[in-house]
């Protein structure tokens, strides 16, 4: 697995979807389009992506007492902890993707297999990959951590808000219960927004590819944690 950047211009994310090859999904079998290099066309134009941390980062920074870490040494990390999640996730279906220059790093974890239809109980096959995650978090303390969730397009708008809120709040749980800090966390639900990709079914209908969660991981610097402490 590589990290990609993901900051590209429309132009480019349009002309990657006629291009992109297909990959076999390791959990299932099945031939899909490459969720990761669909993520580095498309997720650069995604306000909730590029967006500010969720509720504010001052607060969330001085409640969970993060340190912080001069650039040079978080630029070092960010590198470090990108690699390793790359290794260690490597087959698991888990895309890995970095944001921008070293403003974030994405963990998309995959559509149809994290969740069941209508469900927000994490699959069994989730598990081990949470854990790569939850230990990477834990080893790299200074960072603030979004969790992200979204559905496909069964049901209704209401209660695919409510069942996006509750899929990430299953998978930051979940982190949390492996030791990640909750006062680093917080989770917001997208219902059926941002389906970042369509792909056509045997039957011929244009399916979301969205059934999935992200976990946004935002270094925190020195710098962010002073500027915290003096508002």
């Amino acid at each position: 697995m590589k990290a990609s950047r993901i900051l590209m211009s429309g132009t480019a994310a349009i002309a990657l979807l006629g291009t992109t090859a297909c990959v076999t999904d390791p959990n299932t079998g099945e031939q899909k389009v490459s969720r990761t290099a669909i993520g580095a066309g498309l997720g650069g134009t995604l306000g909730y992506l590029l967006g500010g941390v969720v509720g504010g980062d001052t607060a969330r920074i001085i409640g969970a007492g993060i340190g912080g870490s001069a650039g040079a040494v978080l630029g070092k990390q960010f590198d470090d902890q990108i690699r390793e999640l790359d290794e260690e996730l490597e087959g698991s279906g888990v895309d890995v993707e970095e944001i921008g220059d070293q403003d974030a790093i994405l963990v998309r974890l995959p559509d149809g297999v994290t969740f069941a239809s209508g469900s927000s109980t994490i699959g069994a096959g989730m598990y081990e990959p949470l854990n790569a995650v939850a230990a990477s978090l834990v080893e790299y303390p200074n960072s603030l951590i979004d969790v992200y969730g979204f559905t496909d397009t069964t049901g209704s708008d209401a209660l695919n808000q409510r069942l996006s809120e509750q899929r990430a709040q299953a998978v930051m749980n979940y982190l949390a219960s492996r030791g990640v800090a909750t006062s680093r966390m917080q989770a917001r639900g997208y219902g059926e927004s941002y389906d970042y990709l369509r792909v056509k079914t045997a039957d011929g209908v244009n399916e979301p590819l969205n059934r999935r969660v992200e976990i946004k991981i935002i270094p925190v610097s020195q710098d962010d944690v002073n500027a915290a402490r003096a508002q």
